[in-house]
């Protein structure tokens, strides 16, 4: 059993650290994905909460994973894995079972997972961190020979993660700066409290944290990335798997409900009340990356090729709640777009504020461009920001800026010379 412990204390760790800096990256991100939770829980009161609970929940998971890393104060740590693994694990069960939320955000953006393999993935994990709770009063935190030894095959874990299955490196290099310094700061100072060991993690993830959430993340793993096509992620390549769809035909007989294939129809059909006709999908065909970006007016009009086939530069502001847009920038937004105008560069904002709104608060803001209309989650897909602004060149996008970074146009022009 204390093999096994330790195994899987290795393994736990490595992938809390993991999960938690992917989520960390995108925290705005995982906080949709609460939001999607406490709807399927019919708890809406909750998404008030939702950020600062995916915040938190972010640097716990680091914390916990160099606390069990290093066997540091194991009897609170063991129960606080056990507790949420146990929570995750109900959650990734309910979510495959009754099909409600069709990703469960574990490792955000970077890798999906179906509601399936993330309860698999949450059974495993729930096995491990058994092992480690049964035998956490006999867990002690070791030398710095113990300490090393964890931390180095930690980091194999890590790395295999980063640099294989997810393509990105920082998770490994923030994690060896993490363990390293805390194995250090143990032999410097010997006396120094554990909690205040573990209170460093928990400080530096939550500067990380905080950068990537008044800013953009410093990894964009979703398909209107940086250099990303959007025409291109809206294809779908030929030869392509379509869906495999079944016929199905409803009927009722005697107060109860059929179903019947085409070859299951019964001889005696003349006995039963048609219902309906249904296609069900038996196995899901390709999805492109990006299936549900539209660019419409407020009468329906449709004009997103015309936007993403367009010659040049065009910039487009994005804001999917209009009424919660930061107020603040207004004044820098409006300075770019008289810099557009006067250059023929086009400026447009996308938004699903209903356009009643749209225009009051337009005309509030001054706002010398036109509004088009999206769909709210695309909107917040596109970029973690409310506004944000997307600079495109024939359905690329060439770049992008959180308000709080909002550029000026000699900044963007002396980078992408658009002029």
């Amino acid at each position: 059993m204390k093999q096994l412990s330790w195994i899987s204390r290795i393994l736990v760790g490595a992938l809390f650290i993991v999960s938690g800096l992917i989520k960390a990256n995108d925290t705005l991100g995982f906080s949709y994905k609460l939001e999607e939770y406490f709807t399927v829980f019919n708890t809406p009161w909750m998404s008030e909460y939702a950020l600062l609970l995916a915040a938190f929940v972010c640097i716990l998971e680091v914390i916990l994973g160099v606390a069990v890393i290093f066997g540091t104060r194991m009897v609170t740590v063991s129960w606080l894995l056990l507790l949420m693994i146990v929570f995750f694990t109900f959650l990734t069960f309910y979510s495959a079972y009754f099909n409600k939320v069709t990703d469960c955000g574990c490792f955000g953006d970077a890798l999906k997972l179906t509601p399936w393999e993330s309860f698999t993935k949450d059974l495993v994990l729930l096995v491990l961190t058994l092992f480690i709770f049964f035998e956490r009063k006999n867990i002690k935190h070791g030398g710095m020979k113990s300490d090393m030894v964890n931390a180095g095959l930690s980091l194999v874990l890590i790395a295999f993660f980063s640099f294989v299955v997810i393509n990105w490196s920082f998770p490994f290099w923030f994690s060896a700066g993490l363990l390293f310094a805390t194995v250090m700061l143990k032999q410097v100072l010997p006396s120094i409290p554990n909690t205040i060991v573990l209170g460093l993690s928990g400080i530096i993830t939550s500067y990380f944290t905080y950068h990537c959430l008044n800013h953009l993340p410093i990894k964009d793993f979703r398909p209107y990335a940086i250099g990303k096509n959007i025409l291109d992620g809206m294809t779908i390549p030929e030869g392509a798997p379509k869906d495999s769809i079944l016929m199905v035909f409803q009927y009722k007989k005697d107060g109860k409900d059929f179903e019947f294939t085409p070859e299951q129809l019964p001889e005696d059909l003349d006995k039963y009340e048609f219902v309906d006709r249904i296609d069900k999908v038996i196995k899901k065909g390709y999805v492109p990356p990006i299936h549900d970006f539209t660019i419409t007016d407020a009468n329906g009009s449709e004009y997103t090729e015309d936007f993403l086939v367009r010659e040049g530069y065009s910039f487009m502001l994005v804001a999917y709640d209009l009424t919660k847009t930061c107020d603040k920038v207004q004044n820098e937004v409006n300075a770019l777009v008289a810099k557009c105008d006067e250059n023929k560069i086009p400026f447009f904002g996308l938004t699903s504020t209903a356009p009643e709104e749209t225009d009051k608060i337009r005309h509030e803001y001054q706002s010398m461009f036109d509004y088009y209309y999206c769909d709210a989650t695309t909107l917040k897909t596109i970029i973690r920001s409310n506004p944000g602004l997307v600079l495109l060149k024939k359905g690329t996008v060439v770049d992008m800026w959180h308000h709080h970074d909002w550029p000026t146009w000699d900044e963007v022009n002396s980078k992408h010379k658009l002029k």
